[in-house]
């Protein structure tokens, strides 16, 4: 079974049914339990930094994410669940993110020609060893809905990187730690591999 972390935010019902069409069982809960007894752990997400961050602590699902990663369960971060993963945002400042990696999010920078939120189909280049992009090609187009972006500390982290405006992380892997800033369940083909790449982890 798949845990999708309940936190009120949006998109949860699209990632249960991405995962339901590749054949995985995912679950939407904030019960503790379930989620540290599952395969794998998901973070999904849309909304504001700030908000997202008040509502795991109120659900105290911070601790359970923690200990999630602690026990080396397989953890992906999606748009937002991605944002949250790291130590801090421009779009919500003073609050700190669950710091799982070490970097920043900021906001996307102001370009002639370039709408913000930044919407629709962007290629990827891929880390050639990642194993999120196991068997996609560099290349493949992916699904971003976001007005502020990653800046990893170590490039190491960093699977998948896009241009808009600016270079953006837009994938990173970690030990047992992976995320997304685009939507792999919005993405078609490429992003149900992607899927299917994480279940079968």
């Amino acid at each position: 079974m798949i845990a999708i972390i309940d936190y009120d935010a949006g998109n949860l019902k699209s990632v249960e049914k991405a995962l339901s069409y590749i054949g995985e069982e995912g679950k939407i809960t904030r019960d503790r339990d379930e989620i540290l007894a599952a395969d794998k752990v998901i973070l999904p997400g849309v909304g504001a930094f700030g908000d997202a961050m008040g509502k795991l602590r109120d659900f105290g699902l911070d601790k359970t994410i923690y200990d999630v990663v602690d026990k080396k369960t397989p953890f992906l971060g999606i748009c937002l669940g991605l944002q949250l993963m790291f130590e801090s945002s421009e779009e919500s400042e003073g609050v700190a993110g669950l710091g799982l990696l070490p970097g920043k999010i900021v906001r996307i920078p102001d370009a002639e020609g370039l709408k913000i939120p930044h919407m629709g189909w962007n290629s990827i280049e891929i880390k050639p060893e990642s194993r999120l992009f196991n068997g996609i090609a560099s290349g493949a187009y992916v699904y971003f809905v976001h007005s502020y972006y990653l800046q990893a500390k170590n490039m190491e982290d960093v699977a998948a990187v896009t241009d808009y405006s600016v270079r953006i992380h837009a994938a990173v892997e970690h030990d047992n730690i992976f995320a997304c800033q685009f939507h792999p369940e919005k993405s078609s083909d490429t992003g149900l591999h992607i899927l299917k790449n994480f279940a079968a982890l």
